[in-house]
């Protein structure tokens, strides 16, 4: 008998502890958004988003457009700074930077540059300057956009970006391989690690990332290489954006915000 309740015991305690760790988040509000593709919200509570290739800041009633049929797709938005944002038009190898109204404050033709460049990647740094990867030397660099230069940093990339986000001081980026580097705007290059196979992911630190894979969502750290499950409320959605402890999940109609509290 005693070996019959300690057996149970012992499997009980395996079925708990064994039980995967899992982060909740806790709902705060959702919003109707009618988009393509979500980008990202501001603390002044904007919504930045792309509909029929047009650019959109969002809130409430009050809304503004940036519209450049001329230079073709937008491939990448970086909102880091609402006063200065950037559109990525990689067809056409030009950037557009606007205002918080989203007026042209200035348009950068890669392609008349005294330094040849085609860009493939590009990011918003500190100091009035533009990360530009340039697909040519294979080269990651810094534009400034005062005077029009362009600095090579680091020495010529050997695999395949996957993925690359940004932000003032840091440049990230994701080989084909899964492995991780950034590069600070000194040129100093830093090997991170290796992330689990993804859909879409975002960066959070030089550790932590939060990256989905067949429609579920997890928390990963890089130093540990342990990933968490983020157990949404969505059965299915388009993409998600972490930022200040908030967790926004955009489906087809409407993004809902969560507050959760990461590892």
């Amino acid at each position: 008998m005693k070996l019959v309740q300690f057996s149970f015991f012992f499997l009980f305690f395996i079925s708990v502890t064994g039980q995967e760790k899992k982060i909740i988040p806790q709902f705060v509000s959702s919003t109707a958004i009618e988009a393509n593709e979500y980008i990202d919200s501001d603390i002044f509570g904007f919504h930045y988003y792309i509909k029929n290739n047009v650019f959109y800041k969002q809130k409430g009633a009050e809304l503004f457009q940036y519209k450049n049929l001329y230079l073709g797709k937008i491939s990448k938005v970086d909102s880091q700074n609402p006063l200065k944002i950037v559109l990525f038009y990689e067809g056409f190898n030009t950037v557009v930077t606007l205002d918080n109204q989203l007026s042209e404050s200035q348009i950068i033709l890669f392609s008349k540059n005294s330094t040849t460049i085609v860009a493939s990647a590009i990011g918003l740094a500190s100091q009035n300057r533009l990360w530009v990867f340039n697909s040519l030397t294979m080269q990651l660099g810094l534009f400034d956009l005062l005077k029009l230069t362009h600095q090579p940093l680091a020495q010529p990339f050997q695999k395949t970006i996957q993925y690359y986000q940004a932000d003032f001081n840091q440049f990230y980026w994701i080989e084909d391989t899964q492995l991780v580097y950034s590069c600070d705007v000194y040129g100093k290059v830093f090997s991170l690690g290796k992330v689990p196979a993804f859909t879409s992911i975002q960066f959070l630190s030089e550790k932590e990332v939060i990256y989905q894979w067949e429609n579920k969502l997890y928390y990963y750290n890089l130093k540990e290489d342990k990933s968490t499950l983020i157990e949404l409320d969505k059965k299915t959605f388009q993409s998600f954006r972490f930022k200040d402890q908030f967790l926004i999940i955009f489906t087809d109609n409407e993004i809902s915000t969560y507050q959760i509290r990461l590892p």
